[in-house]
């Protein structure tokens, strides 16, 4: 089991664009995929992207079931996606609280697609292309956000609803580091 070090915001890794995965399948990504899961695991986060780590590959992975981070999401299938593809499906958005492991203690009110379709690879070289919405929607744009150099911080429009969590939610044990 391999925890690997979070990037926080203000590393500059975290704002260049990843580069697409290549090949699926080899030794190196299996790693990789492999120490993004443990460390998505022991920090308890909803998702996880390559660039968060270090690695500029256009990787992430997500999946919640029960989450105290997330105490009223609905389930997110555990995924790993490779080189995704977002497409919004209408132009409905919705505000959702949000929190990041790059930007820990913090959570912000921030607009998502209400659905999307997202396309891309499974860590068996598989396709996979599924039509979501909800919470399933929002974490996968976050974490996609991430291979394109964005954190959720640029994406508020409000910053009066941007703060701490034991300030913002004080009666709630979120369980932000």
């Amino acid at each position: 089991m391999t925890i690997r070090e979070v990037l926080k915001m203000g590393d500059p890794r975290l704002l260049e664009v990843a580069a697409p995965v290549a090949r699926v399948g080899t030794a190196a990504l299996r790693e990789l995929l492999t120490d993004m899961q443990d460390t998505m695991r022991h920090l308890r986060g909803a998702g996880l992207a390559a660039p968060q780590i270090g690695v500029g590959l256009r990787v992430v992975i997500f999946g919640v079931d029960q989450n105290p981070r997330y105490p009223d999401a609905e389930s997110v299938p555990f995924t790993i996606l490779i080189n995704p593809v977002l497409t919004p499906v209408g132009k409905a958005q919705e505000d959702g609280w949000e929190g990041c492991l790059s930007v820990p203690g913090m959570r912000g009110l921030v607009p998502r697609y209400r659905e999307l379709r997202y396309q891309g690879i499974a860590a068996d070289g598989k396709p996979i292309d599924r039509t979501v919405r909800g919470f399933h929607a929002r974490v996968v744009q976050h974490e996609v956000d991430h291979l394109d150099g964005i954190l959720y911080p640029r994406r508020i429009r409000d910053l009066t609803r941007f703060g701490f969590s034991d300030v913002l939610f004080p009666d709630q044990d979120l369980g932000d580091d």
